[in-house]
């Protein structure tokens, strides 16, 4: 395990895990995550220290990102950074994931028969409310005291967004929003650029740049309109992408597991699951290359979702 590469005052640390470490060790151990224990000293109460400091300068919640590809961790990332928050600076924390801004199964069906075949499946840029998440973000920032908002979430076992009365509550108002999502800060590429297919799928079923175009489309106007809303990224990077298929083919083993009853649920076999992060390998490459230089934080992975290096931006002490 790497160091944290800054340097802040050893009593604050001191403090932070007196007040924080117990209870958030038996969180981790009710969430069968006792293995990451072993990190909490030198990556993850700092971190919430870094996260504190920034928060500490400003006057309207800090909306913090947390990016990288299928299966990387962000999800237990941000569950886990808000419990030490919570407990160590007494935060509210609202956590959203860009995954919960699906757009309903009907309706990528309908962008499916209308612009592209491949809209039909989740995942992309244009595949997602994007204006939601802008509202929610806007809504979250401005919550007041004594009031509660419902966060969306969507059921991945049966790819639909769950009703509303299934939707957590937060309370305002609030201190930090944490937001995760796979193409967090992700950039457009030039259109040259598109014409290389980056795998058979486009090669066969693109051929023609309608679906690419269309995804590339959407990351250069809503989507970047989104990510201005973040004030601070961490990007968590993948050795490769064919790390990336693995730890994905790991979350739908977890899905099956976690998931009673299988029958009439659209969980994916190995060559649908193939097929599935297809659909995510372009913009995945390119943020693996790109987003360790634009991102406030870059942590580095190994295959066995080990951190093995720490990397900050120009202006983490800003």
């Amino acid at each position: 395990m790497p160091q944290w590469p800054t340097t802040y005052d050893p009593r604050e640390l001191r403090q932070l895990s007196e007040s924080a470490a117990p209870a958030t060790i038996d969180w981790l151990s009710s969430h069968n995550l006792s293995h990451l224990a072993e990190a909490l000293e030198r990556f993850y109460l700092p971190l919430a220290l870094t996260v504190h400091h920034w928060r500490s300068k400003r006057k309207t919640p800090l909306v913090f990102g947390i990016a990288g590809g299928q299966g990387s961790g962000k999800s237990t990332l941000a569950a886990l950074l808000a419990q030490i928050l919570k407990q160590g600076f007494g935060y509210q924390v609202a956590r959203l994931s860009l995954d919960d801004l699906y757009y309903p199964h009907a309706y990528r069906q309908e962008l499916g028969d209308n612009i592209h075949p491949l809209l039909a499946t989740r995942g992309v840029p244009g595949t997602h409310d994007v204006q939601l998440g802008i509202d929610l973000i806007h809504q979250l920032s401005h919550l007041g005291a004594g009031q509660q908002m419902r966060l969306p979430r969507f059921d991945k076992a049966h790819d639909e967004r769950l009703p509303v009365d299934k939707w957590p509550t937060v309370n305002g108002p609030l201190d930090i929003i944490l937001f995760e999502g796979w193409c967090l800060g992700a950039r457009p590429q030039p259109e040259y650029a598109l014409k290389i297919a980056v795998n058979n799928l486009e090669e066969c079923e693109d051929a023609e740049l309608i679906w690419r175009s269309f995804v590339n489309r959407h990351l250069a106007s809503d989507y970047a309109e989104l990510f201005t809303l973040l004030d601070r990224l961490l990007f968590l990077q993948a050795p490769s992408w064919e790390s990336v298929f693995i730890w994905r083919q790991q979350q739908e083993q977890q899905l099956v597991a976690a998931t009673p009853d299988i029958e009439g649920t659209r969980i994916m076999d190995e060559p649908q699951l193939r097929r599935f992060v297809s659909h995510y390998e372009r913009i995945t490459r390119l943020m693996l290359a790109t987003t360790p230089h634009s991102a406030d934080i870059c942590v580095e992975l190994g295959v066995g979702h080990e951190i093995t290096s720490i990397n900050f931006g120009n202006e983490l002490a800003s």
